[in-house]
């Protein structure tokens, strides 16, 4: 490289969208086992939003300041261990932090190659969502192809994922979204059945219906009404509180039915997991999407410095699918 300083969007305090400000950074070098991978784009993620504000700091070892989660690129050099991928591999990357940069520096096998045909744009958007969706319904939670998967926010990055493979995999989703836009958009992806939980009671809809996963993000009040809908032996799985962390369980219900209760993060996982992880998502999942039964779904672009843009679609809840930043 020809310099030492590059360019990031950097957190300047906690704050609304005007603290990410573009910045000079020292350029990271990669360790014994990292590629550096020069950023092409960058996939949002509530995350960065909830980093931002000061209420999910980065973890040991990853830039404070410096937001991103999830990266398409070109490797530009590679640490001494590294035996997975050489200079000019194109990947895609998934990250503890630090992805709003021109460089960043992650473990080799937290690595997938681009897939064939798609945009740094759309590679970028992948990571996040297909490694959480993949590890939390199809590893923890074991859907099988038959099954009935409920998503709660059906629109999001992680749901139109959940939709998509889980569709591929011949399982039937429902969702539930805010508007009957999204909801149409997720018929479209896949899902067989909407529920607008404005205007109806998704406990009352699929009364009868009979499900045996539900992918939870919003956590709260919403337990209660997920176990009564769960099958015998249904599997409950959170990867967010938006609405709250605290609820009351029924116990009677969840021994009644043999209800399996659980949930993870990703983000602070070690790394042999995340390793082992990308593994098995590059064996089950990339072959879908050089199939085209499960492809990206990108609902707007900014560039690197309109950064504070992107968090004021993304907090407004008005997209369908990810929003990403490209490195012009």
């Amino acid at each position: 490289m020809k310099s030492f300083v590059m360019k990031a969007i950097v957190i300047t305090q906690p704050g609304g969208p005007e603290v990410l400000q573009l910045q000079e950074y020292a350029t990271p070098a990669p360790g014994q086992e990292e590629v550096l991978i020069e950023v092409r784009a960058a996939g949002l993620n509530r995350a960065d939003l909830s980093q931002r504000e000061g209420k999910y700091p980065a973890p040991p070892g990853v830039p404070p300041d410096i937001p991103g989660l999830e990266v398409a690129g070109t490797v530009v050099s590679c640490g001494a261990g590294v035996t997975m991928w050489s200079p000019g591999d194109k990947v895609c990357a998934l990250l503890a932090g630090g992805g709003y940069a021109a460089y960043v520096t992650v473990k080799e096998g937290q690595c997938l190659p681009v897939p064939e045909g798609l945009s740094f744009a759309e590679a970028a958007s992948l990571p996040e969502t297909v490694f959480t969706v993949w590890s939390n319904v199809f590893q923890r939670a074991k859907l099988m192809p038959g099954e009935t998967l409920l998503v709660h926010g059906g629109s999001s990055g992680i749901g139109i994922t959940a939709i998509q493979l889980a569709h591929a995999l011949n399982s039937k989703v429902w969702v539930t979204v805010g508007t009957e836009e999204k909801g149409q958009a997720c018929i479209r992806l896949g899902a067989t059945q909407y529920i607008n939980y404005k205007k109806q009671d998704f406990e009352e809809e699929l009364a009868t219906t009979g499900i045996d996963v539900i992918l939870d993000m919003v956590g709260g009040k919403y337990l209660g009404k997920n176990l009564t809908i769960l099958n015998p032996e249904g599997r409950l799985v959170y990867i967010n509180s938006m609405g709250g962390n605290l609820a009351e369980v029924n116990i009677s219900t969840v021994m009644q039915k043999r209800i399996t209760i659980t949930g993870s993060t990703l983000r602070s996982r070690e790394y042999n997991y995340k390793k082992a992880l990308a593994a098995d998502i590059r064996q089950h999942v990339w072959p879908l999407i050089a199939a085209e039964k499960f492809l990206p779904v990108i609902y707007a672009t900014f560039p690197f410095k309109e950064a504070a843009e992107a968090h004021r679609l993304m907090a407004s809840s008005e997209h369908t699918g990810k929003i990403v930043l490209v490195n012009e």
